[in-house]
């Protein structure tokens, strides 16, 4: 089968993958699932892998077939398997577990002690076919396209986890900020907007992203380039702040605005990532500010997102590519010129 891989790491996005000819996995283990993939996001996690940023926390051994976003159509199953039968359409949970771990116990899918991540770890879905297994697999109504779904598997799992958390502390009237409307953003404001009564307020630099903003249901966008997002913060909630901050950017400049437009107790949950939080001690004690990473989600939340998508409450805004276009989707990425989120079709 052709598998786009990733031979050596390299911040030089127009030739980072080659697409080779690899065997086909198949379902040897008793629990396994073969997928033919039918959609395989992209996502800046992908850029991060290429340039190796993922070394110092996962072991990773190459070459690899990057893609963690996927959904398709179950070609094999292991002996074991009674969940989803050959033919079926699925999504994937971006993460094989064990199901025996205390974690795996508690329903911490991404914390499980002997997980496999395929585009991570193990090799992913930018192929013709991906394996998995029977925990990791959701099946899907005929109506929903594989291809179209397939970027909630990391995407849209991260958004709802973080907007799940953040509204255990909305309650009607509050306000929720937005920073960064792009793939995963414009999956949050809608699982807001979905699951709480706040008022949302969206920043992004860019035009047509606020104006998809709107579209989606904030209350106000802003432009952190020319308005003064403190001041105008300040103004909507009459001088109370906001009750929860997610930041899909998770650059320097967007963990920093988070003390400075938060109100008393309030949370920034850092969901995008390359940058740093640098703030004193006392910013957290005064206040009681919080930061709360966010790591994918648990594999019922991920029903959970696809029981919202069944309903018409969320709705993606993706743009197909060929396998052999897997470099340009790359670079674009890298440039920031791919608008909501962008499936490789194997």
């Amino acid at each position: 089968m052709r598998a786009a891989r990733l031979h050596e790491y390299t911040d030089e996005m127009h030739d980072a993958l080659s697409i080779d000819d690899v065997p086909r996995p198949e379902a040897d283990g008793p629990d396994d699932v073969v997928v033919e993939i039918e959609g395989a996001g992209w996502c800046q996690t992908d850029n991060h892998v290429i340039e190796g940023m993922w070394t110092e926390y996962v072991p990773q051994e190459l070459p690899l077939t990057l893609g963690h976003e996927n959904a398709g159509i179950v070609a094999e199953i292991g002996e074991n398997v009674e969940t989803v039968e050959e033919g079926q359409p699925v999504i994937c949970h971006p993460v094989r577990t064990c199901g025996v771990c205390r974690p795996c116990r508690l329903g911490e899918d991404m914390y499980c002690e002997n997980v496999a991540f395929p585009g991570l770890t193990h090799d992913g879905g930018f192929a013709e076919y991906l394996l998995t297994n029977e925990r990791a697999v959701i099946p899907l109504e005929e109506a929903i396209d594989p291809t179209d779904i397939a970027p909630h598997a990391d995407a849209g799992i991260t958004a709802y986890h973080a907007v799940k958390k953040a509204v255990a502390d909305l309650n009607p009237g509050d306000t929720a900020v937005v920073i960064g409307v792009g793939g995963l953003g414009h999956i949050g404001i809608q699982c807001l907007d979905a699951m709480s009564a706040a008022d949302i307020v969206a920043l992004d630099i860019k035009p047509e992203a606020r104006e998809l903003a709107d579209e989606l249901g904030a209350q106000e966008t802003l432009d952190p380039n020319t308005e003064d997002v403190p001041a105008e913060i300040e103004a909507f909630t009459d001088g109370t702040g906001a009750q929860q901050i997610l930041d899909f950017v998770g650059a320097d400049g967007t963990t920093a605005l988070g003390p400075d437009i938060g109100a008393a107790g309030a949370d920034l949950h850092v969901v995008g990532y390359g940058g740093h939080v640098h703030e004193p001690a006392q910013t957290l004690v005064d206040g009681e500010f919080g930061y709360r990473g966010t790591l994918v989600g648990r594999y019922a939340e991920l029903q959970e997102l696809v029981a919202l998508v069944e309903r018409g409450e969320v709705e993606l805004h993706t743009t197909r590519y060929d396998l052999d276009e897997i470099n340009t989707v790359a670079e674009k990425l890298e440039h920031g010129e791919i608008e909501g989120r962008a499936v490789i079709e194997p």
